[in-house]
Parts: structure tokens; sequence; C-alpha cells
């Protein structure tokens, strides 16, 4: 069904791999939207409780498809082409499922914004970060300028978007761009364990704590506690949380049935 993309099922995650080898998987129009249905169907299936996004061992994304991007010429064509991207990143952080990237290789501009947009992300020795948009006269516009130093901080990420320069994984790793770093070539491994992990929570409890965080921190710390009592309320009626609780003083594994 995919032209720009290769599903995989691997016990309860999906994986969604990005599979344009002959243009180091640049992101184009397609791949957007391809990601977004692959995200929605893994979450409609029922079966899956985690979505991996991932590349090859050599790159996971070399950025947006610059054939694309230089078509853009009008703040018209600009609103309609970023559109997509926001689309793409509010599909994965609105997903009930946790998403967690896994990356080899290079993630660059936009393979990195696509990543920023995950929950999680797992990297290998060896693979390297940047936004590069300095260098050709424009401006980080998936999302990077927001999520990176809402996750990094903010003269952090200032530094990276203003020099186009790249960091290896382990200043990735040490200013919490990443969040696993790991052997090369065991990234996806990494990622299907913490699927695996992800797997025997509660799936309400998952999906709430993900909504909380994601929209909590766009708000004030005080709107923020309003909110995450009224999604705590409601997880405090589920029939989940009453298998928990008692699971746990009865001394034996919870079933929990997402409800």
């Amino acid at each position: 069904m995919y032209s720009t993309i290769e599903i995989e099922h691997n016990g309860p995650a999906v994986i969604v791999r990005l599979n344009r080898p002959d243009k180091r998987n640049a992101i184009s129009r397609k791949m957007m939207e391809e990601i977004a249905a692959a995200a929605r169907a893994a979450q409609s299936g029922g079966a899956a409780r985690a979505v991996v996004i991932t590349g090859t061992p050599a790159f996971f994304s070399a950025g947006a498809d610059l054939t694309e991007a230089i078509q853009v010429k009008s703040a018209v064509d600009g609103t309609e082409y970023f559109n997509l991207w926001h689309t793409l990143a509010d599909t994965l952080e609105t997903l009930r499922l946790p998403v967690v990237a896994a990356i080899e290789g290079f993630c660059i501009t936009g393979g990195l914004e696509l990543a920023l947009a995950c929950d999680v992300r797992v990297a290998a020795e060896g693979s390297s970060y940047a936004i590069t948009s300095a260098r050709i006269g424009t401006v980080a516009g998936a999302g990077g300028t927001q999520r990176l130093p809402r996750l990094i901080g903010p003269s952090r990420a200032l530094h990276l978007l203003m020099s186009a320069s790249t960091i290896d994984a382990q200043e990735a790793s040490r200013i919490g761009l990443i969040d696993r770093l790991v052997p090369q070539g065991h990234a996806l491994q990494a990622a299907l364990e913490w699927c695996a992990m992800y797997a025997e929570r509660a799936p309400l409890s998952v999906a709430f704590a993900k909504r909380a965080v994601h929209r909590g921190m766009q708000m004030d710390l005080a709107s923020a506690l309003e909110f995450e009592t009224m999604l705590v309320t409601t997880v405090y009626g589920t029939a989940d949380k009453q298998e928990g609780i008692s699971a746990f003083l009865e001394k034996r594994q919870a079933k929990f049935n997402g409800r």
C-alpha cells in the first residue's frame, strides 16, 4: 500500500521504515502522508501497542526533499507545505500509542524534526545530528525551532540552529537530544525492547501520560496541573485502574484491557 515506507510487525510494535534509499530517505510530501497514515492504521488496528520509526543502517533521513522544497515560493505555498509537516508531527504526538525513533546514521534537518516529534529517541553510536537550514538560507519549519529548545534548552538549540553544525551521538546523548545510546546496529532492537516494556503497562495510563506531557508543556504550570488532575480523575474511573491496584495488592500480574 505504501511507496515511500515499509511496514513490519514485531511483537507489540509496528515498525515504520523510511524507504527512499536513493534519496537518503529525504522526506517528501508523499512520505509525510504515508507515515501519518501508517501511524493511524497502527492505532486503529487494535493489536499494536507502540510504533517505531526507523531508517536504514546508514541514514535515518537526510531531511526534506529539496526538489519539492525549492518549489515553495510564496506564503500560500509555504502554508500548504508546512501544514503537511505539522499534520504529521501532530499525528505522532496525539497518537495514543508510544512512538519511538530508532536512529542509525545521520539524522539531519527534517529528519531530526521528525525524530523530535516522536515521544522518545533511541540512537546508535556513529549517528549524527544537525539542522542545516542556515546553510541554505531557510529556517527549520517542521517544528525544529520549537521542539528542539523545549528538549535541550534555548541556548543549545540556538547554537545548533545558527551554526548549522553537526553533533555526534555522544554529544546528542549528553545534552538530552537522544534518550538512549546503544552500540552501532542495535538501535532498532533497543527500541523494540522499550516497546515490549510499554506493552506491559496499562494502555490508558500510557496514552493519558503522553497527552498530559505533550499538552501540559504548552500551558502555564497552574493550567497544566489542572489538566493533569482531570486526566488522572478520568483514569481513576477505569477498569484498568481497578485491575492494576487489585493485582498489586494481590501480588499477581495485572491483565489490562484498555478500558
